[in-house]
């Protein structure tokens, strides 16, 4: 006669042991989709504030030139300068700028290039007459001026 053993009441517990790996694989994920930051500002950045702002929908055709002074006067002065990605450059060089980025963008949207200015609040307008006239020399003619909302400004003071 065959036995039968009774079955004990113990509930059978999950495995965790494919946990850790299915953590590294979004951590591993989220390093490999993820975006850093590509420019390291190194101007200082105080923006204008204003009310009327407008949004631009398609950030990828706009470019960043950054003026204002440098966040290390010991060793780029103090004078307002021209940084384009991670670099200074001097006013001469932004048709230069203008025209790499241009060659980045393909050939139907070059001509839908934005320049965006980020200015700092202190900086005179004679360097950025310069950066003026030489986008209008690159025939880069969208141009617009970053800056913050007039409420955010004054509540960041």
């Amino acid at each position: 006669m065959a036995k039968f053993s009774k079955k004990s009441n113990a509930n059978p517990t999950i495995s965790t042991a494919s946990l850790p790996d299915i953590i590294f694989i979004l951590l591993f994920f989220f390093m490999v989709t993820t975006r850093m930051r590509d420019t390291s500002i190194m101007v200082q950045q105080r923006l204008p504030a204003a009310t009327q702002l407008q949004e631009i929908e398609q950030k990828s055709l706009v470019s960043y030139i950054y003026v204002g002074k440098p966040k290390e006067p010991g060793q780029h002065g103090t004078e307002p300068r021209v940084q384009v990605d991670d670099v200074f450059i001097p006013t001469t060089g932004i048709p230069q700028f203008v025209e790499l980025e241009k060659a980045k963008l393909p050939e139907a949207e070059r001509a839908m290039i934005w320049m965006s200015l980020k200015v700092d609040n202190e900086t005179k307008m004679g360097i950025l007459n310069d950066v003026k006239l030489q986008l209008r020399e690159a025939n880069a003619l969208k141009i617009n001026y970053s800056s913050v909302r007039a409420g955010v400004a004054a509540a960041g003071m």
